[in-house]
């Protein structure tokens, strides 16, 4: 019979039974790369859940750092010879977890405290000034010694703030150049809007330059990602709820995103609110109509607008819930290699997670330094000029720990680059 805290696996059994403990999923793992531990491994947590699942354990604290070192990566998926869907399991565990499992005082603080700041853009963007100021405190060792432990890796990975970008909102319609091809809504974010508006920005002019009408509502809430994979189900769904109503009100064909966490999670509404007699359908319509920015454009098909050269040698990382979760892995590359002059590197380790996961690299940054560091130093190896990626969480993980090591490659978002080669303005 199964402990009470984990009941709520008990229907998820099927998914466990298909693991057959082969360990192809031990080297694919950051968790089980840095710690070597069986139990920080996906058949360990795995083998955890179906003990708490059978009643052979609890939720007690041992277990549940287990489930904590976890980066929600999706390696693992990739990896697996018998195609067991990892997501479903770790996802619903980590609510058991919030659910059952009373962390301590700091820790219920510090989580508090970031659930109630990163998806909502107006508070984050409330951060600017302070981040501005402090800024130089990353310069300043001595200084950052001053700053409480628990803030300094909100401060580390903070970026390099400009406060025109962080105030100015895209536009709620931008029209097609030329003859419509897609009427095509945007998902801005959270911390892209805030923070990474330039982004948005840059892939609003791609798409209008390729055909695109572009709905960006600035009604728009946060999608849900942040939450749900840290176990906050119910706040999960009802910023689902939201943005499905905002996109269903915007009437359009497509729905484009640019942060990779967030179409992997936006792609699962459906699952997500299947239980919900009133969302679940409308829901799976959604869902179906969710995109990365870079499936977007290669669904085009031939490009309209014409890429200009931009001479630099690019290392492209791969983020996890691209690659891992949604399967995107030829696209991004596709648009790069349409840019003259772009020479693409290959990196090693490159299925390795960077150590961003949402946020794991605020509630476990010893690791995440360490995911970091090592991601910095083979992309290093690589004697990039740039480095291109698809989430805005890699872009700040990597900036940071590039930083840190004293690394001069720039770090961008492939939409910025493509942007860049279709104006004509210098990327470095």
């Amino acid at each position: 019979m199964a402990d009470s805290a984990f009941a709520s696996l008990t229907p998820l059994e099927p998914l466990m039974d298909k693991c057959v403990h082969c360990g192809f999923c031990l080297p694919a793992c950051p968790s089980y790369l840095l710690l070597g531990r069986e139990t920080d491994s996906p058949r360990g947590r795995i083998y955890a859940m179906r003990a708490g699942s059978d009643g052979r354990t609890g939720m007690t604290p041992a277990i549940v750092e287990h489930f904590d070192t976890c980066l929600g990566c999706m390696a693992c998926e990739t990896a697996c010879p018998s195609g067991v869907k990892y997501a479903p399991l770790i996802e619903q565990t980590r609510a058991a977890v919030e659910t059952h499992h009373r962390r301590s005082a700091g820790e219920r603080w510090f989580r508090a405290l970031l659930f109630s700041t990163l998806p909502y853009p107006s508070r984050l963007r409330l951060l600017a000034l302070p981040l501005l100021l402090l800024g130089p405190l990353r310069r300043m060792p001595a200084l950052l010694r001053l700053v409480p432990s628990r803030l300094r890796p909100l401060l580390a990975l903070a970026p390099d703030v400009k406060i025109g970008s962080v105030m100015r909102d895209a536009p709620e319609l931008t029209p097609a150049s030329g003859e419509r091809r897609r009427r095509v809504g945007l998902v801005t974010g959270c911390v892209q809007r805030a923070f990474f508006g330039e982004v948005n920005q840059a892939t609003i002019r791609v798409l209008a330059a390729e055909g695109c009408d572009v709905a960006a509502p600035r009604s728009q809430g946060c999608c849900g990602a942040l939450a749900l994979h840290a176990g906050e189900a119910e706040q999960a769904k009802a910023f689902a709820r939201d943005l499905i109503a905002t996109f269903e009100r915007a009437d359009v064909d497509l729905v484009a995103i640019n942060a990779a966490g967030c179409g992997s999670t936006m792609k699962e509404y459906g699952h997500l609110l299947r239980d919900d007699p009133q969302w679940a359908a409308r829901a799976d319509r959604f869902a179906r109509k969710v995109r990365d920015v870079s499936e977007v454009l290669v669904q085009l098909g031939p490009a309209r607008a014409k890429r200009h050269p931009v001479h630099a040698r690019v290392a492209y990382h791969d983020a996890c819930h691209l690659a891992h979760a949604q399967g995107v892995r030829a696209q991004p590359r596709a648009l790069l290699a349409d840019i003259p002059g772009v020479s693409l590197t290959t990196v090693a380790e490159a299925d390795i997670c960077c150590g961003s996961a949402g946020i794991f690299n605020l509630t476990q940054p010893d690791m995440a330094s360490e995911l970091g560091r090592r991601k910095a130093a083979h992309l290093s190896a690589a004697t990039p000029d740039l480095v291109v990626t698809s989430n805005p969480g890699c872009i700040l993980q990597i900036q940071s720990a590039a930083r840190e090591q004293g690394y001069t490659y720039r770090v961008m978002h492939v939409v910025e680059l493509l942007d860049r080669s279709i104006s004509r303005r210098t990327p470095v």
